[in-house]
């Protein structure tokens, strides 16, 4: 998103830019997960024609996880995963591995668009966190995962007085059981910065994971559940044929009774859902190895997740090497809404969140970062995913997650599942599934009006988090643009 003020440092300075460019000299230009010598060779390409019950559509987690639970549902079902280049590529190996239960991202967001059903959600969501952990129990795939929580973390003091009215909101709903208000003193013993006013901590509804390891473990227990890969095979077309489907692919087809597609940011086979999704480019530093010196002057005992509660926020975290994560608070959209591999680093942005990074730790100065990358993140207009049908119910989507796919793919899985079942569910009954977000406007419209809500974004960090006539009216119409 457009630039702010820094992060203030009572009584200190932010180090200089000579400074934040030493530390990024040896950065390499690529996802640290998915720089792993333990990373899995693709799949062959389709060549030829296959047929099957189930296709799948994207090799992200969407589709790891429609795959999957679609076998765990029927053992003999035939299902066929085809991904335009490697699992876990895309989003999948590039987030910050927070693993959240909120369907909606994050409970003020559910509240304001489906009060009616936000305890549901909420159940539904710990469930689904629930049924992450157990499986990743179940199939043995190492991924660091670590349910340590998060803490939303107030940098300014009118993000302190939001952090209170959403506690006290939970607390009258009955949904603050596993939430824990945190003063400045209290805050800085979990983990210690000179910015932090205090905080919100989520102790169970968060996990931390190694997000591309989670996919590559999902890869192999589908396999082994019989789920036939095609790898570097992007699907090009999809049409009715006889009774089912055909998809097309460079070197052949696939014919199947039912479509799962999951290919999120990537543009929909089924071309009207294109307009509810744009694209939004995010970016991500990791650190160095922390020195056991290093660690205990910031502390972080806990190894929860953070993130500051501007609407241009930064999210960190320790890795298992005790490296740090720090990423977010530039949010691009490319004109047009194209995703391109150019889009995918920035250098100017690096250079704004290695500053940042000392800003909030400056007793970290000295450390280097190891990698630097971007990418596409699936942003709607409601901030969260929704789900639908095409021809005939024999095609399901789901899309639009808005940077907590790590969690919610899980439950969208099942809700696609659930569509091609042809029968009412639990989840197929909510609002949330059952309504659409509004869509984005068509080019020059769509970039002023991003352009116009990030600027407005940043005007409103700088002033106590006032929200002008524009975002206000984009409050009301149910429009808004965030990652």
């Amino acid at each position: 998103m457009a630039p702010s003020a820094m992060l203030p440092i009572p009584g200190g300075s932010a180090p200089g830019p000579h400074g934040w460019t030493t530390s990024l000299a040896d950065a390499q230009p690529m996802s640290f997960w998915l720089d792993d010598p333990g990373k899995p060779h693709p799949e062959p390409a389709l060549t030829g024609d296959e047929q099957c019950d189930l296709l799948v559509v994207g090799g992200g987690y969407s589709g790891l996880w429609s795959a999957l639970i679609a076998k765990e549902r029927d053992p003999h079902r035939d299902v066929v995963l085809l991904e335009g280049r490697e699992t876990g590529w895309a989003a999948s190996g590039r987030n910050g591995g927070f693993c959240a239960a909120s369907l909606t991202h994050g409970i003020g967001n559910g509240l304001a668009r489906w009060p009616g059903e936000i305890e549901r959600l909420e159940e539904l969501g710990t469930r689904n966190l629930d049924e992450i952990e157990a499986a990743v129990k179940r199939y043995s795939i190492d991924c660091d995962f670590e349910r340590t929580g998060e803490i939303d973390v107030a940098t300014q003091p009118h993000q302190l007085d939001e952090l209170h009215e959403m506690y006290e909101e939970m607390a009258a709903l009955g949904l603050a059981g596993g939430s824990e208000l945190l003063d400045a003193e209290q805050l800085r013993a979990h983990v210690d910065s000179p910015t932090f006013l205090g905080g919100l901590w989520d102790r169970e509804g968060v996990a931390m994971l190694h997000p591309a390891k989670l996919a590559w473990g999902l890869k192999r227990a589908c396999m082994a559940a019989g789920v036939r890969f095609y790898e570097h095979t992007p699907a090009l077309q999809l049409a009715r044929s006889g009774g089912g489907m055909a998809v097309r692919t460079p070197y052949g087809r696939v014919f199947a009774r039912q479509v799962a597609l999951a290919t999120n940011i990537f543009p929909s086979l089924v071309k009207r859902v294109r307009a509810y999704t744009v694209p939004v480019y995010d970016y991500a530093l990791m650190t160095e190895p922390l020195s056991d010196e290093q660690l205990a002057a910031i502390g972080w005992r806990g190894r929860q997740g953070l993130g500051d509660a501007a609407n241009q926020f930064h999210y960190f975290r320790l890795s298992a090497d005790n490296r740090i994560l720090w990423g977010g608070y530039d949010a691009i959209y490319p004109y047009g809404g194209k995703v391109r591999a150019e889009y995918d680093h920035r250098p100017e942005t690096y250079a704004k969140l290695a500053g940042h990074f000392f800003t909030c730790f400056p007793q970290l100065e000295g450390v280097r970062f190891t990698h630097a990358w971007g990418g596409a993140i699936d942003t709607c207009s409601r901030f969260s995913a929704f789900f639908g049908t095409a021809h005939q119910g024999r095609v399901a989507y789901a899309a639009g997650y808005t940077g907590l796919g790590v969690g919610a793919t899980r439950f969208g899985a099942d809700v696609m599942l659930d569509l091609l079942s042809g029968e009412s569910t639990e989840r197929t009954s909510l609002e949330m599934v059952r309504t659409k977000p509004l869509p984005f406007p068509p080019e020059p419209f769509a970039w002023t009006g991003v352009a116009l809500t990030k600027w407005s974004l940043a005007r409103a960090d700088e002033n106590g988090g006032r929200r002008n006539l524009w975002l206000k009216a984009m409050d009301k119409a149910g429009l808004g643009f965030d990652s």
